[in-house]
């Protein structure tokens, strides 16, 4: 296996020198990619704390609240097959600087939004441009790192930037925000943008399919569509249910795009993507738990980052301090899943990350306004640690069951279910949580249309409730509050549920591996 990858790698990417000169090169190389996915993955979750001042500046609904956190996720889900599969034709090099070239000016256009449609707008593009880095990144890995045993180290280095860096997003936001407006929060790209650009030229090697065939566009369109509308459906019918016409039909767009995209890629000579990699159950369950895994940290980040500023009333910084047992967690488990696995094997290691997430998001279930900030503490860093792990692993799983030549498509499947799995934390924890929320009561005294608003969003009852007397301004405030917390205890609950019946099915996958 060993030999064929040295044979296979020894086309794709370039001579880096002498042994010496090339080990100095090949793990400089990596900072540069761990560069690249710090610039994509923080993007996802540094914009969380700046919600109730975004809620404040742009007095968006409920709904734009929503696609203003997860416009970016599903658009980049929606295209990471296709850019995966471009980046193994044209190289993935190549892809990676054109990406953050378009990822800098999509930051400058949020930055400076004007309207909720504008910044959801903003974030989309910068999903568009996101969708060409992530797959590059972990598919120049294998042409930088052919063996075996180096590359389960550079993917722990990776896994530890791209967990680590989603977990810190918040504290980075916060410390933006205690000192500048909340489009500092896109203008900080820049910086990294400009050293990746310049680094990324000189340093990484360009990696390609040798023999790479034709892009399908058919293909491309078939699996946008599929993917877009298919999350489209659940988010919408998270957000409204499904008695709107646009969520049945959103829903049978995308399983007949998937559907078709399937039933062409096992047709063609040179598929965009080889479905056939999914009969590898080490292939399947990495998938399973990439989903999975994000699924309870993006969903536990968005909403505690509220929690912790407009239940407890801590500022931006204290609050992203507060979330920082997950930085750690993330960071940990994902330099030592390397160690973890050799110990415990595969099977135990992903299964065992995916059970503790799964606890620590029943924890949350009993999320109170008063609860202890130890208590918060150990679910951060318990969260942290579970994705860290189960991220990391699924990684080297996705890129060990597929083949050299097809590494920045199979890279960008494991890409996929990450985003996917951001967007639907948000939107079902989101959904509960909203659903909850506006059935909360409104205190006596309140007049039709400032409860309306107070109803829209915890964030819109806070500055309602400024316009109120002192008694029923704390009224107002105080039920929402307990709204908000009941509802995240029960989305908390349900993901636990979802998490834990997706470790079962990671043990059933991986029981022969």
């Amino acid at each position: 296996m060993t030999s064929t990858l040295d044979t296979a790698m020894s086309t794709t990417s370039t001579t880096l020198g002498t042994a010496g000169t090339g080990d100095r090169r090949r793990w400089s190389g990596l900072a540069v990619l761990v560069l690249g996915v710090l610039l994509v993955v923080v993007d996802a979750t540094v914009l969380v704390l700046a919600i109730p001042s975004i809620t404040e500046t742009l007095a968006p609904s409920s709904t734009a609240l929503l696609w203003i956190g997860d416009s970016y996720s599903f658009v980049l889900a929606g295209l990471l097959v296709s850019m995966g599969a471009l980046s193994d034709r044209i190289g993935r090099k190549r892809l990676l600087l054109i990406g953050t070239a378009a990822f800098g000016a999509a930051s400058l256009l949020a930055a400076y939004a004007p309207g909720p449609g504008w910044l959801i707008a903003a974030r989309a593009l910068l999903g568009v441009a996101g969708a060409t880095i992530m797959p590059s990144t972990l598919s120049l890995i294998r042409a930088l790192f052919p063996e075996a045993r180096e590359r389960a180290r550079a993917i722990g280095i990776w896994g530890a930037a791209a967990t680590a860096g989603a977990a810190a997003g918040p504290l980075v936001g916060g410390v933006l925000l205690e000192h500048f407006w909340w489009g500092s929060v896109f203008l900080l790209n820049l910086p990294v943008v400009a050293l990746l650009l310049v680094l990324g030229g000189w340093l990484l090697p360009e990696s390609k399919d040798p023999r790479p065939g034709r892009l399908d566009l058919l293909s491309v369109l078939c699996s946008m569509t599929g993917l877009i509308a298919l999350v489209y459906a659940i988010t919408e019918a998270a957000a409204h249910g499904v008695a709107r016409w646009q969520v049945p039909v959103a829903a049978v767009l995308g399983v007949l795009g998937l559907w078709l995209f399937v039933r062409r890629q096992l047709r063609l000579a040179d598929p965009l993507l080889d479905v056939r990699l999914f009969a590898d159950r080490r292939f399947t369950a990495a998938v399973l738990g990439a989903l999975i895994a994000v699924f309870g940290l993006a969903g536990v980040v968005f909403f505690m980052s509220q929690y912790l500023q407009l239940v407890r009333g801590l500022s931006p910084l204290t609050a992203g301090l507060a979330e920082l047992p997950a930085f750690a967690g993330a960071a940990a488990a994902s330099i030592l899943t390397t160690r973890l696995t050799r110990s415990a094997g595969p099977r135990a290691a992903l299964v065992g990350g995916m059970a503790l997430l799964g606890l620590a998001l029943g924890a949350l279930g009993l999320l109170r306004q008063d609860t202890s900030f130890l208590l918060l503490a150990v679910i951060f860093l318990a969260v942290g640690a579970a994705e860290g792990l189960v991220y990391t692993l699924s990684a080297d799983l996705v890129l060990s069951a597929a083949p050299p030549a097809r590494s920045g498509a199979a890279s960008a499947v494991s890409e996929t279910a990450y985003e996917l799995g951001t967007a639907l934390g948000i939107a079902l924890f989101g959904s509960v949580l909203t659903a909850v929320y506006r059935g909360g009561g409104t205190p006596p005294g309140v007049d039709a249309e400032t409860a309306a608003r107070a109803h829209e969003s915890l964030g819109s009852a806070v500055a309602a409730a400024q316009h109120l007397p002192g008694e029923a301004g704390q009224a107002l405030v105080g039920m929402a509050q307990e709204a908000f917390v009941r509802g995240i205890g029960l989305a908390a609950v349900l993901a636990a549920v979802l998490v834990l019946l997706g470790a079962g099915l990671a043990w059933r996958l991986l029981r022969r591996v």
